[in-house]
């Protein structure tokens, strides 16, 4: 008992550089020793994803917009690269297109790194036309003539001369189109202009704070699933079987939480423990 005192006692006086670092190393610990708690269950709208891209057959074309930037690539990324992964597995081929400045090197940087994973060569199974300004009104341009918006790819290289370009004239020849976005320009508008003007599948991802207004779109049929912040994007690591970054995040958010909570209950207890001494008249 008298040591359970002397531990409640030093609470009072915990330095708090103790809490920042312990909470420090529950972050850094589970990121870098890979810890992963996989969700049990996985959302329907992240298995849409998942299921429209398994069900196109080899050599199909889909259109990947990155619209994102550096501050939400800790969500964002882990869907592009399971997205990119998934298509190359399944040979699919991969178009990568920007609406975002600083989503152009995000995008090619997961393409890159997907194609040397996968022995995937530039040209013949992806592509990458990069940045352009525009937002909206690319969108509307790229569902009449994809070709007039992005004539060229993002080194100069014509589209004619890109084997895997062949054949896309317009939006609605790509299998399906996938935006991973931010914020505007970005997934809204992909589902409200080019899902409605050609009906191409749509779909995508998104920071979990953005979610919840695609929802009517999802239930309207107008999406083929959703990707909704990292847990979501953990869900589509599980049905991909790897342990990625989305994992690796939830489990170090999950182990956070948890010294969080014990904190707060040994706060609770410290504080109780003081009311009961001074109702009781107990001094130190």
């Amino acid at each position: 008992m008298e040591t359970l005192a002397k531990i409640l006692n030093s609470l009072k006086t915990l330095d708090r550089r103790i809490i920042f670092t312990v909470t420090a190393l529950a972050v850094i610990i589970p990121l870098v020793t890979g810890l992963a708690i996989p969700s049990k269950k996985i959302t329907k709208e992240v298995q849409g994803i998942y299921d429209t891209i398994e069900k196109l057959p080899p050599d199909s074309k889909i259109l990947i917009s990155f619209d994102y930037d550096p501050q939400t690539k800790p969500e964002c990324h882990p869907m592009t690269t399971g997205i990119i992964m998934q298509c190359f597995r399944k040979n699919i081929k991969v178009v990568g297109i920007a609406l975002w400045p600083m989503g152009s090197s995000l995008g090619e940087e997961a393409l890159i790194e997907q194609s040397q994973a996968f022995n995937k060569v530039y040209g013949t199974d992806y592509a990458f036309l990069g940045y352009k300004s525009g937002g909206d009104v690319v969108i509307q341009k790229v569902c009449t003539n994809f070709r007039d918006t992005f004539p060229t790819d993002s080194k100069g290289l014509p589209l004619k001369d890109i084997p895997v370009m062949n054949g896309i004239n317009r939006i609605a020849d790509f299998a399906a189109a996938f935006s991973i976005s931010s914020g505007d320009p970005g997934l809204k508008q992909w589902t409200i202009i080019a899902h409605e003007q050609t009906g191409i599948p749509v779909g995508g991802g998104c920071t979990a704070v953005s979610a919840p207004e695609f929802y009517p779109y999802l239930n309207a049929g107008q999406m083929v699933g959703l990707l909704g912040g990292m847990q979501a994007a953990a869900e589509y690591e599980k049905l991909l079987d790897i342990k990625g970054k989305a994992l690796a995040g939830m489990g170090a958010q999950s182990v956070v939480h948890m010294v969080i909570i014990l904190f707060i209950i040994l706060a609770n207890i410290s504080y109780f423990y003081e009311k009961k001494k001074q109702k009781l008249g107990i001094v130190d």
